[in-house]
C-alpha cells in the first residue's frame, strides 16, 4: 500500500510514525536475540520521552545465513494463526556484540549492524558487501483516519536497492519478470494469467545482488518495489507487527537453498509424472469410447502418453465435489481405470475443496461441522462455481480425515493422482474457522492445508516419492506439495509468454517444478499457437495438454501438429537421464528445474531481464517462439552454444535473432556440458543409465568431471569424462551397463565398464 504523496508528503488521511533513532539495545544471549528500542522522535532531554510512541525491533536468527526481524509498535495484540510452517535449526545461535556505537548480530557470514548514534540506520552485510540498508523513514507505522483512508494501522519496512539492482519473485506473477517499479499485493485471486492477480502469492523476493527477503505473514502483504521510494523496496502489513527474514547469498541459488530450508523443500516426484499428460479438457465427452479414441489416437500416431486426466465432468454437474463417478457416463469406473492401467497409463482426476449443495455429501458435512461457517453459525455458501456450495474446513482434523477418506476410496478404484483445482476464492471476512484462525490470514494459507491434505494422502497410499498433485493455488511453503500449473491462460502467443513469466517468477519463489496448459486454456488456439506451445510445454518440467471447450489432441489442429507433438515428446523422453538428475536438485537444494537466466548466470547482466527464455537445468537453454512467423530473439551467455536439434553453433555474450519452423525451437547446450541421452523415447520411466549416450559439447582442455545418471529403481551410475589435449576419455563405475560416447559426429559404444577414448578432429579440437 502506498502511504506517501510524492517524496515529502503523506497521503491524506494517513498519520505516520517513523523510527528516528536508537534509544537502547539489549541482548539476550540465552534466546539469541538483540532488541532495539527506537523512539519516533529525536530524544534530546528526558521530557521528550513522554507521550511518545516507540518501535521495538527484535533481531534473531533461525539458521546460518538467515536473520529474522520483528518490528512492533504495540505488542499486546492477540495473535491468531495460521502461520507459515518453518523449519528452524534449534541448535543454532547467532553471535551478538554490543559497543558504544553499534550492535551487531552475526548469523554465520550474514550480519545485521545497527548504528546507535546519528540518523536511523541498520544494514545487512555479507562479508565485505553491504547487501541492503534500512535508512531514515524506512521503519514506519501508519494510521488511517477512516474518512480519507481506511480505518486501520499498518507497519512497514523499506530496504534499499542499488542502481541496476533487479528484484524478482513474489510468487507466480504474469507481468514483467523484473519487479522493479511494480506494486505487488500478495493476495491470492482467480484472475487468469492476463492481470496483476496471482493464484500463487508468495511474500518472498530475491535480488540480483544476492540476497532474499521473506515477509512472514500469510495475510495481505503489499510490496512497493521501487514504486513508492525509487531506491527502496517497501513491504507493509496491516496491524501492529511485521515479521520478516533476510537470506544471504552470495548467489541466487544460495538464497533459494536457505529460503527453502526454512519454508520447506519440494518433494521428489515419480518418474512417470515427467511424461505427457492428456486430458478430456473441460467440456469434451468423457465416456470410455471417447477416452479410448484419444488414447488410441496417440498410440496410432506414435506419440508417447503417460497420464490420462479426467477433468471436472467425471462427476455429475451441480454436485462437485462429491467424489462419485457420473453413472450416466461411467457405468464401470473401476473397470475403465483398470483398462487404462493395462495400457501403461496413470490416471488423474480433477477435484476441488468445495461441496455443492445438491451433493449428498453437503448435508453430512454441514451437520458434522466440516464446512466453513459464518459468524452467525450458518454454513458459508455461494453460487460462484457450483450452486450453493460450501467450503471444506481443513482446520478441522475430522473434516480433513473425512475428505481424505473419499480420496482413498478413489485411489482404491485406480486414481493415481489428483488435480487440486481452485483454493483462491476464500472469504476473508464474516466467517469463523474451526480452529479460530484469523480469516484474513487464512485466505492465502488455505490452499496450503488443502494441497497438503491431498498430497499426504497420496504419499500414505502410494508411498513417499510416488505422490504428485497438479495444483493451481499456493503460497509460501506450498512448494512442498508439487506440481503446480499456471492456471487459466488464453490461447494466444501473448498468453504463452505471460505464462512463462509466471513460471520464472514462481521458480525464484522456491517452487521446483511448474507446468501450464499446452495450447492455452481459454478458447481454441490456431494451429500455429498450438504447435509453438507444444515445444514450450514439452521442454517444461511437466507437460499437459489441456483446454476449455475444445480438445487438445494434436490431430484436431493439423497433421504437422502431430509431427511436432511426436518430435518433442520423444525428445523429452530421451532427455530423462538428464532431467531425472536435475529434478533431484529441487528436493536436495531448492534449485528449480526451470531456471531464469539470472539463477544460472548471476554475474552476467545481459540475462537479468531475459524473460522469454530459461535454462532447463544447468545445461539446456530454451527460448520458446512467441510469434506467428517463427522469429525469436534470445540471449546467449559467453561461450559456444550448440543446438541440440540441428548441431549449429552460436557464439555467446550477445542477443541472437533466429527464425524457426514449427518443428524447431532454440534449444542450445551450454559449453562444457556432458549431456546424458537415454536409449528410449517411448516413456519416461525406464533404466536411464542403460545404453545411455554421453554427448560432449565444447569441453575445454583439462575438463575432468563426473556425470551421474540417477537410477530409475536401483543405484545411480557415474561416468568420468576428461579432456586431455585432443583426446576425450570416458569411463564408468558400472560394469554391467552398456553406454556410448558422442563427440560431434563420432560415436563409440561399449558394453563394459571400461574406457572409451575419442580423438578430436582438428575442427573439434579448435
Amino acid at each position: 500500500m502506498k502511504f506517501t504523496d510524492g517524496y515529502w508528503l503523506t497521503r491524506p488521511g494517513i498519520t505516520p510514525l517513523f523510527a528516528q533513532q536508537v534509544d537502547d539495545i539489549r541482548i539476550d544471549e540465552a534466546a539469541g536475540t538483540m532488541t532495539v528500542f527506537a523512539p519516533t522522535v529525536a530524544v534530546r532531554e528526558r521530557g521528550d520521552t513522554l507521550n511518545r510512541p516507540m518501535f521495538t525491533l527484535t533481531f534473531s536468527s533461525p539458521a546460518e545465513g538467515v536473520v529474522k526481524v520483528r518490528v512492533q509498535r504495540h505488542q499486546g495484540a492477540v495473535h491468531r494463526g495460521p502461520d507459515f510452517q518453518k523449519f528452524e535449526d534449534a541448535s543454532f545461535r547467532p553471535t551478538i556484540s554490543l559497543t558504544e556505537t553499534e550492535g551487531v548480530l552475526e548469523a554465520g557470514d550474514l550480519r545485521v549492524r545497527v548504528q546507535r548514534d546519528g540518523s536511523w540506520n541498520f544494514s545487512f552485510e555479507q562479508g565485505e558487501t553491504v547487501l541492503t540498508t534500512s535508512l531514515p523513514r524506512s521503519v514506519g507505522h501508519m494510521t488511517g483516519n477512516g474518512h480519507e483512508a481506511p480505518a486501520s494501522t499498518w507497519v512497514h519496512q523499506q530496504l534499499s536497492i542499488e542502481p541496476g539492482e533487479r528484484v524478482y519473485g513474489l510468487g507466480e506473477r504474469f507481468g514483467a519478470f523484473t519487479k522493479n517499479g511494480q506494486v505487488v499485493d500478495s493476495w491470492n485471486a482467480d484472475g487468469g494469467t492476463s492481470s496483476e492477480q496471482s493464484y500463487k502469492s508468495v511474500p518472498f523476493y530475491l535480488t540480483s545482488r544476492g540476497y532474499g527477503v521473506f515477509v512472514d505473514d500469510p495475510s495481505a502483504v503489499s510490496f512497493e518495489v521501487g514504486s513508492e521510494v525509487n531506491s527502496r523496496v517497501q513491504f507493509s502489513v496491516e496491524g501492529e507487527t511485521l515479521d520478516y527474514y533476510v537470506f544471504a547469498g552470495p548467489t541466487p541459488k544460495d538464497v533459494l537453498a536457505r529460503y527453502t530450508a526454512l519454508t520447506g523443500r519440494p518433494a521428489k516426484l515419480p518418474a512417470w509424472s515427467f511424461g505427457l499428460w492428456l486430458t478430456t479438457s473441460f467440456t469434451a465427452a468423457y465416456d470410455e469410447a471417447s477416452v479410448n479414441e484419444f488414447v488410441d489416437g496417440m498410440a496410432e500416431r506414435d506419440i508417447p502418453l503417460s497420464v490420462f486426466h479426467f477433468d471436472c465432468f467425471w462427476m455429475r454437474e451441480f454436485q462437485w465435489t462429491d467424489f462419485e463417478w457420473d453413472e450416466r457416463t461411467f457405468p464401470d469406473p473401476e473397470g475403465q481405470l483398470a483398462r487404462l492401467h493395462d495400457r501403461g497409463l496413470r490416471v488423474s482426476a480433477w477435484i476441488n475443496s468445495y461441496i455443492a449443495q445438491r451433493s449428498r455429501l453437503f448435508a453430512e458435512a454441514a451437520e458434522k461441522g466440516y464446512l466453513l461457517k459464518r459468524t452467525d453459525g450458518s454454513v458459508w455458501q455461494w453460487d460462484m462455481w457450483q450452486a450453493g456450495m460450501g467450503l471444506v474446513d481443513f482446520t478441522n482434523p475430522e473434516a480433513t480425515e473425512w475428505y481424505v477418506a473419499h480420496l482413498v476410496r478413489l485411489m482404491k478404484q485406480g486414481v493415481d493422482t489428483f488435480k487440486t483445482d481452485f483454493g483462491e476464492r476464500i472469504p476473508s471476512t464474516g466467517v469463523v474457522w474451526h480452529d479460530g484462525s484469523d480469516p484474513a490470514r487464512m485466505h492465502n494459507y488455505y490452499p496450503h492445508l488443502y494441497n497438503e491434505a491431498v498430497f499426504r494422502a497420496l504419499e500414505q497410499h502410494y508411498g513417499v516419492d510416488n505422490a504428485i498433485v497438479f495444483a493451481r493455488s499456493a503460497t509460501a511453503g506450498g512448494q512442498q506439495f508439487p506440481v503446480h500449473w499456471g492456471g487459466d491462460c488464453d490461447s494466444t502467443y501473448a498468453s504463452m509468454a505471460e505464462s512463462l513469466r509466471g513460471g520464472l517468477s514462481l521458480a525464484l519463489s522456491g517452487f521446483g517444478y511448474w507446468s501450464h496448459d499446452i495450447g492455452g486454456f481459454e478458447g481454441t488456439p490456431d494451429p500455429g499457437v498450438f504447435k509453438r506451445w507444444l515445444a514450450f510445454g514439452l521442454l517444461s518440467s511437466h507437460s499437459r495438454l489441456h483446454g476449455s471447450d475444445t480438445v487438445r489432441v494434436p490431430w484436431a489442429f493439423d497433421e504437422e501438429a502431430v509431427d511436432v507433438a511426436r518430435r518433442f515428446t520423444k525428445l523429452k523422453m530421451t532427455l530423462m537421464p538428464y532431467l531425472a538428475g536435475i529434478a533431484e536438485q529441487a528436493p536436495a537444494t531448492g534449485t528449480p528445474m526451470m531456471r531464469p537466466m539470472v539463477l544460472e548466470f548471476p554475474d552476467d547482466r545481459g540475462g537479468f531481464d531475459a524473460d522469454g527464455q530459461y535454462m532447463l537445468g544447468d545445461a539446456l537453454l530454451v527460448a520458446p517462439v512467441f510469434t506467428a512467423d517463427g522469429s525469436v530473439e534470445y540471449y546467449l551467455p559467453e561461450g559456444l552454444w550448440t543446438s541440440l536439434l540441428d548441431g549449429s553453433v552460436q557464439d555467446g555474450r550477445r542477443w541472437v535473432r533466429e527464425t524457426h519452423g514449427f518443428d524447431s525451437v532454440p534449444l542450445r547446450v551450454r559449453p562444457g556440458t556432458v549431456l546424458p541421452i537415454g536409449a528410449r523415447d517411448d516413456r519416461p520411466d525406464y533404466e536411464w543409465a542403460e545404453d545411455v549416450t554421453l554427448a560432449c559439447f565444447e569441453l575445454p582442455d583439462g575438463y575432468d568431471r563426473v556425470t551421474t545418471v540417477p537410477g530409475f529403481e536401483g543405484p545411480s551410475t557415474s561416468f568420468r569424462v576428461r579432456r586431455v589435449g585432443d583426446e576425450i576419455i570416458a569411463s564408468s563405475d558400472d560394469a554391467t551397463a552398456g553406454w556410448s560416447l558422442l563427440v560431434g559426429d563420432q560415436l563409440v559404444d561399449t558394453n563394459t565398464a571400461g574406457e572409451i577414448r575419442i580423438t578430436l578432429t582438428p575442427e573439434e579440437s579448435a
